[in-house]
């Protein structure tokens, strides 16, 4: 397949270069001409977006949702023609609703990465239309496997994903830091505690992974009776550390769900 992304931004440029190492067949456009120096340094072509819908078989929707519309306009008539697969990661978008700005039936994937992709670690759900066959779905499968775990989802869940793995990353990264603070006001210093803060994020989650153990029965383990690290997650539960936390994903969904209309 020959790929194409209308826009490139943070997370189409994540994809690009990752989808780099499977094909050079990718062309990436954008407003402002960053993606040329994206282009230059993987080795892939820098295109307008006529070029992009008239000779590319797949093309990444890597704008906000709000632009979509402005972005297929113009470019109805060579979708139509052409009918190449539409891979759109515009949060909160639903299938139907980007086949409709389109103007025509044609294959539709929806995703949703998040940043941890640039690394190769991304984890993105993904679901399809109809008009996606198996065929077309286990080549695209194939050459995304450099970006990380793709998982298939129902679409009434994706919004919900978007707020977990989506948005994650800026969760982790908050709390990464808020740790660091912490052993930072101990007297460590913040650059060695965030070091230390990122490393036991990293090998907690790895030992979920490999035992999937329950999370409360994990967090028992390291928990002695009348220890410290008891008394640490007693400050987080009269802190209200649970309920915030899903508090935010809660937010995040509502607002996805916002976004997609």
């Amino acid at each position: 397949m020959t790929y194409g992304f209308l826009g490139c931004g943070n997370m189409g440029g994540a994809i690009a270069r990752r989808l780099s190492e499977s094909t050079k067949s990718i062309a990436v456009s954008d407003r402002s001409g960053k993606a040329k120096t994206l282009a230059e340094q993987l080795g892939i072509r820098y295109a307008d977006n006529v070029t992009i819908a008239q000779e590319c078989d797949c093309i990444f929707l890597a704008v906000k949702p709000q632009m979509l519309a402005g972005v297929l306009a113009p470019l109805r008539p060579m979708l139509a023609l052409r009918r190449p697969m539409l891979v759109s990661m515009c949060a909160g978008m639903e299938l139907s609703r980007v086949e409709e700005l389109a103007g025509c039936a044609l294959p539709i994937i929806r995703i949703m990465p998040n940043t941890p992709t640039a690394l190769g670690l991304g984890v993105i759900p993904y679901c399809r239309n109809a008009q996606v066959t198996d065929r077309l779905l286990a080549a695209w499968l194939v050459d995304m496997q450099p970006c990380g775990t793709l998982d298939l989802l129902e679409e009434r869940l994706m919004d919900a994903a978007s707020a977990l793995s989506g948005s994650g990353p800026a969760y982790f990264y908050m709390m990464l830091d808020a740790l660091a603070d912490g052993a930072a006001a101990c007297g460590m210093p913040k650059a060695k505690a965030l070091d230390y803060a990122a490393r036991t994020m990293d090998g907690a989650a790895q030992m979920y992974l490999d035992s999937r153990r329950h999370p409360e029965a994990l967090k028992d383990a390291v928990c002695s009776p009348g220890g410290s690290t008891l008394a640490g997650v007693q400050s987080l539960e009269r802190a209200g550390f649970r309920a915030a936390v899903a508090d935010c994903v809660l937010a995040a969904f509502r607002k996805n769900k916002e976004l997609g209309k």
